[in-house]
């Protein structure tokens, strides 16, 4: 199975890049795995409706355009569904056994995502009702994949 979060922005702080480094290390053994970062959009001083909508279009096309060919899309939003690590495990399982070996979990910008990777994606996963920083939402979301591998393998990493 090839894993791959496709997100806006960077991670500007060593901290953040060293512990996705390390989840993407522990994955090796489970399965591929990349972090593709796409450009974020700059916005104009008046953040208006329009020009949100803009900006989260433009980042829409550059997350589709990272997506691997036939990828199943996870989108990271306020308005999908909350999953127990069990129940992500579950859906990697369900993926793997319907013959989904690509998965792509995506994670917008700070605006949110366009509605064009939100109809691409057949699940809609949603973290919690809190907000996050999307540096912290990426490397709970590393964590979260490499725990629902785990689980499936039935190691001792989750308790």
């Amino acid at each position: 199975m090839n894993v791959s979060i496709i997100c806006v922005g960077k991670l500007k702080e060593k901290f953040w890049t060293d512990a996705c480094a390390e989840y993407s290390k522990r994955m090796k053994g489970f399965c591929g795995f990349e972090i593709t970062e796409v450009d974020e959009e700059r916005i104009k001083n008046d953040n208006s409706p329009s020009d949100i909508r803009t900006v989260i279009e433009k980042e829409g096309k550059r997350i589709m355009s990272a997506v691997p060919k036939g990828a199943e899309i996870i989108a990271m939003c306020i308005e999908g569904k909350q999953k127990s690590s069990e129940e992500l495990a579950g859906v990697f399982e369900e993926l793997a056994l319907s013959g989904h070996g690509n998965i792509a979990f995506i994670i917008g910008g700070s605006w949110g995502l366009s509605d064009e990777v939100k109809n691409a994606a057949r699940i809609k996963l949603s973290m919690s009702k809190m907000t996050f920083p999307h540096q912290l939402a990426r490397v709970m979301l590393c964590e979260q994949i490499y725990r629902a591998f785990q689980i499936n393998s039935g190691g001792k990493y989750h308790k």
